[in-house]
C-alpha cells in the first residue's frame, strides 16, 4: 500500500517509527509536511498539491497533525479524504478531539466518568464556578493548551479566583476542574487501537509537580488496568470517533474518569515502557480496514 504520513518532522520518534513499520510490511511510506501540502478546490476533482506536483494514489493517510496547525492540518486530511483515501483517524474525529471542552460534552452524554467540570465567561459568575467543582484546591485548563502548558493547580480559592480572573482578563478560553488529590499526581495513558487497549502505562508526575506529561518530566512505568478501565479507554475513544487514540485517565475513588482523549498520541513513552511495537499494531489495522471512499463522513463535516 501507498501510504501518507501527515507529518512536520520525519525525524521524530513516532513518525519514524511509523515509517520504520511500514517499510517492514512492505509498504511505501511518504513523510508530508502537512503546512507544505496545499489544495486545488474544484467540482468533482480534489486535489493535493506538493511542491509543485500532484499527490494522488494514496491508499491510507496517517495524520499526526500538531494542536498548533489543526485547522490547516485537518483541511488537508478532509481533501484527501474526499480523494478516496482511508485516513487512520478521520478530519471531524481529531476537530472534536481537540476541542477539549466538546470532547467532555460528548463524553458526558454517553456516561463517562470525568472529573466535575465548569466553564463561564463572565467573572461575577467565578465564586459559583469554584464552588461547582468542589471548591479548592481545583485545576484550571487553557482549552487551547497541550502537553501541561496552561495547566495551573490552584491551591486555595483566593489564588483560584485569582488566576480565573488573570485568565478571563486575557479573553483566554478556560475550563476549571475538581482536583483529584487520590490520583496522586498519576494518571494512566492508555492507548487504543481499533476497539482494543493494546497498551498502557502510569505516568507519574515529578515530586512536587502535578503535571503528569513526559514532556513536563513525568516518568512512565507499565501498569496493568482494570477491566472498568479498558471498557472506560475503549468508549472514550469510540464517542470520539478516534481508531487510534490516547485516553488519558484517572484513578479516583468513584472509578475511572477520563481528562483527554488524544487523537494524536505519541508512540516514544508507550513503546518504550511497554516493550510493545505500538507501531506495527497501527499499520496492521490499517491494512485490515483500508478500503477506498471508507469514511464516515467523506469529508463532509
Amino acid at each position: 500500500m501507498k501510504i501518507a504520513i501527515l507529518s512536520r518532522n520525519k525525524n521524530l520518534y513516532s513518525t519514524r517509527r511509523l515509517i520504520e513499520a511500514c517499510v517492514q510490511r512492505g509498504h511505501e511510506p511518504m513523510v508530508l509536511d502537512v503546512l507544505r501540502s496545499y489544495m486545488e478546490v474544484v467540482p468533482s476533482k480534489p486535489e493535493v498539491h506538493f511542491k509543485g506536483n500532484v499527490l494522488d494514489g494514496f491508499d491510507a493517510i496517517i495524520p499526526r497533525i500538531g494542536a498548533s496547525v489543526t485547522f490547516y492540518g485537518t483541511a488537508v486530511l478532509r481533501q484527501f479524504e474526499m480523494m478516496g483515501a482511508f485516513p487512520l483517524n478521520e478530519s471531524v474525529a481529531i476537530s472534536r478531539s481537540r476541542d477539549k471542552l466538546r470532547s467532555l460534552q460528548l463524553l458526558s452524554r454517553k456516561g463517562i466518568g470525568l472529573p466535575s467540570t465548569g466553564f463561564a465567561h463572565h467573572p461575577d459568575d467565578i465564586q459559583d464556578l469554584i464552588k461547582m467543582v468542589g471548591g479548592a484546591p481545583l485545576v484550571i485548563k487553557l482549552l487551547e493548551g497541550t502537553q501541561g502548558i496552561g495547566v495551573v493547580l490552584a491551591e486555595t480559592k483566593k489564588a483560584a479566583e485569582s488566576v480565573i480572573e488573570a485568565f478571563m482578563g486575557l479573553k483566554a478560553n478556560i475550563m476549571v476542574q475538581e482536583y483529584i488529590k487520590e490520583a496522586g499526581g498519576a494518571d494512566i495513558r492508555c492507548l487504543v487501537v481499533g476497539e482494543k487497549v493494546v497498551a498502557a502505562m502510569k505516568r507519574q508526575a515529578l515530586p512536587g509537580e502535578f503535571r503528569s506529561n513526559l514532556h513536563r518530566g513525568g516518568s512512565a512505568s507499565l501498569i496493568k488496568i482494570t477491566p472498568s478501565e479498558r471498557a472506560t479507554a475503549v468508549k472514550a475513544a469510540r464517542i470520539m470517533g478516534l481508531n487510534v487514540a490516547g485516553v488519558d485517565i484517572l484513578r479516583s475513588e468513584r472509578g475511572p474518569l477520563v481528562m483527554e482523549v488524544n487523537s494524536s498520541p505519541g508512540l516514544e513513552g508507550i513503546e518504550l515502557a511497554t516493550g510493545k511495537d505500538i507501531a506495527g499494531m497501527i499499520i496492521e489495522f490499517i491494512e485490515k480496514n483500508a478500503k477506498p471512499n471508507k469514511t464516515k463522513t467523506r469529508g463532509k463535516g
